[in-house]
């Protein structure tokens, strides 16, 4: 009989369990396995009781420990809910295996899409104009070192082969190579000695690459041609990255670290082609005695200028190795290093993947030409998609900075110059009419000869390393200037004023970008404006000439900022409204819009479930399109692991096919039930920002009730955790904010004003059941915020609250947000029509229960460090242990930045 998914966890976890447990046993003794068990079956109790008596004896016994013990324990539990989180993913992969039965598959997809009258032609035709790009980023949540994660893929690749394994001799072996990849986990230190560079968070994104992305892709594609019977599908589906083009609020991205992560990802790209091509020239062993060949394949032999006798009769060998040679020749260009296997040959370096892709092409045209079909699937092809798919540049790296800083430089050029004293001095239609009057000629602002502020300096070479870049690595390399902070049409002209600079803006009729400046509309102010801002900016004689070529404008819309603006739930109906409006006013200006959804890991920031996101999101915003940041800690979770990352990318390409052609009826509903959420959006806004912006003294709250301090001190990322030296809410980064909230376990960002919403919003229960019941949207809402409700504890956060000096202020906040809680909870099931969490849900439940005794423990260590460490006992090892408890929480949580 199979088991459930419950059962399969708890009997992995188990195992595993059992081996760690062996481990500890051997290296630490009986006596430290002892006290673990002691710690952990003490916090069961505290989390089933929560009584002041509970708490009281937990403080307790974590207060008693010795300082060694304490560190001990945090990293004894922290490991635990590592093995926890390396079984799960192995359950995914069971599930993987079960095939396509599933809808969040492409095969699952076409037949939910086939009984809704939907054919499978209808598919093919959006794929042949799709894009779909996950984006990773290097926002700082993630707290894992590259070391711990190649640890656990060693462990999964064990488990995997022990889920495998035939017979008892090969279990019992398979067991001790687990014993041993588990001992060297063990004693693996979790935390990163220093604070992380960029040229790290580079190496950590490539890394996810190389591991994943290069191999899972091109076999991805294979399986749809199967699935979708194509025999020529487009590569719709690519991957990008900020992680070397972010520069919003990170000094320590310059032109040099731009270059750095061309040349890196470059590397990737081509060590991969250049090993892909050696074997295939070790497998093509076909002799021109005994078969015949395509005329252009033996030209292109005859070009490699091969003089080895042993290969003489040989074309297809000697046509790879002038393919070789020539990518061998590409390597140093590209990367500035000697490729890694010397060519036997001499060859003309490629100037682009598209000369690569066509001799390539040439090999396969033969080889399916002389002996059919059998060569239509396999190395050669796949390697044709990872060039078609990666290019020379692996991922499309995305330049962004801060509209302010545009604003500062475009002032400071135009002042030295002579063009504009006080830019920034001008209203908005007088800077438009300048900017727009810049753009209209050809004449430059920078000179050679002119001293600039460091940051203007700094700017220009960002500028100019793009255009490099641009030249060296294609086309592909770089498409997008992201905007942040985008208030008004000025800063998107500025932008092209400053490409401009660089070439990368040509002024004539029409002109023409290389790169296109996109805005990222962020807090809830911002969003409502949109579609106005957007309006004007395409009713722009010269915008509209540049776009119309390009066809297309693509928007980035943000989740992290408008949550800690304006509330959870109002965040994500302002987003919806949104997305809306600007496909009205972009497809009004006749143009594709290409929505790029800034997500992050937690719910607060528009993380959980990505294949339920598409399909809630609004008819006809997505149409085959669409970008989507991947952040955190959830980027190790979708895509350390080969196989789970083909199944992110199935899925996400899955929603994004049954979002855009499914007839969603629900969303005839959604005009009637605008007004409803409306009421309950500026409701839920109100009761969000009295707390946290209106409430005296919160921001002290936070800071003493949560560790945030602490996580600034963690080695996490290069980016600060504030845009200033302030203790204010407005200055600290959305990251940070909701990284905190998770770790202090209120979640607060992720359903803070939902329970007054619901009791003075206006709306009647029954109305609120009806939406839940036929809008996905309001669905899914009410799923993810139920899922953050689940991990919180609020008898945990109640002990961070103890952490606050000031009593009154903990009692005064702490009580505003149990209440709230309360009313959440109860709303929440009353509209769900539950009688706990997740009833609905218990595959769901069993697997945040799995982890309750891990994370708890880690969390009442965490208070009792950060209290030792803020009584004035600042030794190492105290700092080590909050650090470990902050890794260990967020591992356990899993999608909490």
């Amino acid at each position: 009989m199979t088991q459930s998914l419950p059962e399969q966890l708890r009997a992995t976890v188990r195992f595993l369990g059992r081996v760690l447990g062996d481990v500890i046993r051997v290296q630490d003794g009986q006596a430290v396995f002892d006290q673990i068990e002691e710690i952990r079956k003490a916090s069961v109790g505290f989390h089933r009781e929560g009584t002041p008596e509970a708490a009281r004896l937990m403080a307790e016994r974590l207060g008693s420990l010795s300082l060694e013990d304490t560190v001990r324990f945090a990293h004894s539990f922290a490991c635990f809910l590592q093995i926890t989180n390396i079984a799960e993913d192995q359950i995914q992969r069971r599930r993987i295996r079960a095939g396509d039965a599933r809808q969040d598959t492409l095969a699952g997809a076409l037949r939910t899409l086939a009984a809704e009258g939907v054919d499978r032609e209808h598919a093919v035709a959006l794929l042949a104009g799709a894009l779909i790009a996950p984006v990773i980023t290097a926002h700082p949540s993630e707290v894992r070192r590259k070391s711990v994660l190649d640890r656990q893929s060693a462990i999964a690749r064990g488990l995997e082969a022990f889920d495998r394994a035939r017979t008892d001799a090969e279990r019992s072996a398979i067991e001790r190579e687990l014993v041993r990849e588990v001992s060297i986990f063990w004693r693996t230190r979790l935390l990163r000695p220093v604070k992380i560079a960029v040229s790290d968070e580079i190496e950590n994104a490539v890394s996810y690459f190389e591991r994943s992305f290069l191999a899972a892709l091109p076999r991805l594609y294979a399986h749809w041609r199967e699935v979708l019977g194509e025999g020529d599908l487009p590569s719709f589906l690519s991957v990008g990255s900020w992680v070397g083009g972010d520069r919003d609020g990170n000094p320590f991205v310059t032109a040099a670290v731009m270059r750095q992560a061309l040349a890196r990802q470059s590397r990737a790209a081509l060590r991969l082609y250049l090993d892909r091509v050696h074997a295939l020239g070790a497998e093509l062993s076909i002799s021109a005695d005994l078969a015949e060949v395509t005329p252009e394949l033996q030209a292109l032999a005859d070009l490699a200028h091969d003089s080895s006798p042993q290969r003489v009769d040989e074309p297809y060998r000697r046509a790879l190795t002038g393919i070789y040679a020539r990518l061998a020749a590409t390597y140093p260009i590209l990367t500035g290093e000697a490729p890694p296997r010397p060519s036997s040959t001499a060859g003309e370096p490629y100037d682009g993947p598209e000369a690569l892709k066509a001799e390539l092409q040439t090999v396969l045209d033969s080889l399916l030409s002389v002996h059919g079909a059998a060569f239509a699937e396999g190395p050669l092809p796949d390697l044709i998609r990872a060039v078609d798919v990666f290019g020379f540049h692996l991922a499309t790296l995305d330049m962004r900075q801060n509209s302010a800083v545009h604003a500062r430089v475009a002032a400071e050029l135009l002042r030295t110059a002579g063009v504009a004293e006080d830019y920034e001095a001008l209203d908005e239609a007088k800077r438009c009419e300048l900017l727009l009057r810049e753009l209209s000629h050809g004449r430059l602002l920078a000179s050679p000869f002119a001293t600039y502020s460091d940051e203007t300096a700094r700017e220009l070479e960002i500028l100019q390393a793009a255009a490099e870049i641009k030249r060296r690595y294609g086309p592909e390399s770089i498409r997008a200037y992201i905007v942040s902070n985008t208030q008004s049409v000025s800063d998107l002209l500025e932008v092209y004023l400053l490409l401009k600079e660089v070439g990368l803006f040509r002024p004539g009729s029409p002109p023409r970008a290389e790169i296109f400046a996109e805005p990222l509309f962020e807090t809830i102010e911002d969003l409502r404006a949109a579609p106005k801002t957007m309006a004007r900016y395409l009713a722009m004689p010269l915008v509209a000439d540049l776009l119309a070529a390009h066809g297309l404008q693509e928007v980035m819309i943000g989740y992290s900022d408008s949550n800690k603006d304006g509330s959870y739930l109002t965040s994500t109906w302002e987003l919806h409204k949104t997305s809306r409006a600007l496909t009205s006013v972009v497809g009004g200006a006749g143009l594709r819009l290409q929505l790029f959804h800034g997500r992050g890991g937690a719910v607060g920031r528009g993380g959980g479930s990505s294949f339920d996101a598409l399909i809630a999101q609004p008819q006809g915003t997505i149409g085959g399109r669409i970008r989507i940041t991947e952040q955190g800690e959830v980027v190790a979770n979708k895509y350390a692991d080969p196989e789970l990352a083909r199944q992110s990318l199935e899925t996400l390409t899955a929603g994004v096919v049954l979002a855009s052609l499914r007839r969603q009826a629900s969303e005839d509903l959604a005009a009637p039930h605008s007004k409803a959420m409306d009421a309950l959006a500026c409701t839920a806004m109100a009761a969000y920002r009295s707390l946290v912006y209106e409430t005296p003294g919160f921001a002290d709250y936070f800071f003493a009730a949560s560790p945030i301090a602490e996580i600034a001190d963690l080695n996490i990322g290069s980016r600060p955790t504030s845009r200033q030296a302030t203790r204010s809410i407005q200055g600290l980064r959305a990251i940070p904010w909701v990284f905190s909230w998770s770790q202090s376990r209120a979640m607060l960002p992720g359903w803070y004003g939902f329970g007054s919403a619901v009791a003075d919003g206006g709306v009647s229960m029954t109305q609120l059941r009806e939406l839940h019941e036929v809008w996905p949207f309001f669905a899914t809402t009410l799923a993810n915020m139920e899922m953050v409700l689940a991990k919180g504890d609020m008898a945990i956060a109640r002990r961070y609250a103890g952490l606050v000096e000031d009593k009154a202020l903990a009692e005064a906040v702490f009580g505003h947000i149990r209440a709230e809680w309360d009313r959440t909870t109860e709303a929440l099931l009353q509209i769900t029509g539950q009688s706990a969490l997740l009833e609905r849900s218990p595959d769901l439940a069993a697997v945040i229960r799995s982890r309750l005794p891990y994370i708890d423990p880690l969390n009442h260590l965490q208070i009792e460090l950060i209290r030792r460490r803020r009584s004035g006992d600042d030794q190492a090892a105290v700092r080590q242990g909050i650090h470990l408890t902050i890794n260990g929480i967020a591992a356990g949580l899993r999608n909490t930045g």
